[in-house]
């Protein structure tokens, strides 16, 4: 199931040892910065991931000036094109900068399962990271592309997810429960892939956690969302239903299909 932007893919390679989110918070994926004062738990369990690492060399634009740090490149998403956050854990932000590049302003704080950021048809390619611009319900800024993509198809992977297990998996709490079937979406090839929980786990009728498997080395699939529901039971949490969002790289068709 290993499936990230285009020809992208070489460059984000590249990052996973030296650039990372431009998302920063105190959470067990930190980054180069901080930006926020969250407070929020991480999850009770343990997952070990390799999450990119922001550039600490990026050119400030000196202010007043109109000139923007690094070189355009064609590459990237078109005008008009909707993305969506990923990637980033539920106790953090994706930054907003006023320019491209991590020393730049922060226009706005975007949460991690926003999904309708709007393209502005600008991408700049900075010494060791990617930028584009983009529109964040009325604020225009440029964002890390190591942490968008296209929102595709949903599907009930329900069926598949007991079938790979053998089985309808227990685990003493969500966090565990979603980490274990999010491994099945990263193959032991791709050792660079990342597994972020992007929502608190929240009750009701049914208890339930999203998490993002991203950076599948594939230039049409970034990689997948997984909504898990589950109910309690003397053991701890009894998987019910897995939903799978497929998070495109290049884009989608009509059928939200990746392309």
């Amino acid at each position: 199931m290993r499936r990230v932007f285009p020809v992208l893919v070489a460059a984000f390679a590249v990052l996973a040892s030296a650039c990372g989110i431009d998302a920063g918070s105190t959470s067990t994926t930190a980054t180069v910065e901080a930006t926020t004062t969250s407070t929020a738990g991480t999850p009770s369990t343990t997952t070990t991931t390799t999450t990119l690492a922001e550039p600490t060399t990026t050119t400030t634009t000196p202010p007043g000036s109109t000139t923007l740090a690094g070189e355009p490149v064609d590459l990237g998403p078109a005008e008009g094109d909707v993305l969506m956050v990923i990637g980033v854990r539920h106790d953090d932000v994706l930054n907003l900068r006023a320019a491209p590049g991590a020393s730049q302003p922060i226009a706005d704080e975007i949460p991690p399962t926003f999904t309708a950021l709007v393209a502005l048809g600008n991408t700049r390619h900075l010494p060791s990271s990617f930028w584009t611009e983009v529109d964040y319900d009325g604020t225009e800024g440029w964002v890390h592309m190591g942490y968008i993509g296209y929102e595709g198809d949903v599907s009930d992977e329900t069926a598949a997810v007991i079938d790979e297990l053998g089985g309808r998996p227990v685990a003493p709490t969500m966090e565990a429960l979603a980490e274990e079937i999010a491994e099945i979406y990263v193959s032991d090839d791709e050792p660079g892939s990342d597994i972020v929980q992007v929502t608190e786990v929240t009750g009701g009728d049914l208890t339930e956690v999203t998490y993002d498997v991203v950076g599948l080395a594939d230039d049409s699939v970034r990689g997948v969302r997984i909504h898990v529901f589950a109910e309690e039971v003397s053991g701890g949490f009894s998987l019910r239903t897995v939903e799978l969002t497929s998070i495109c790289g290049r884009g989608v068709d009509e059928d939200l299909l990746c392309v």
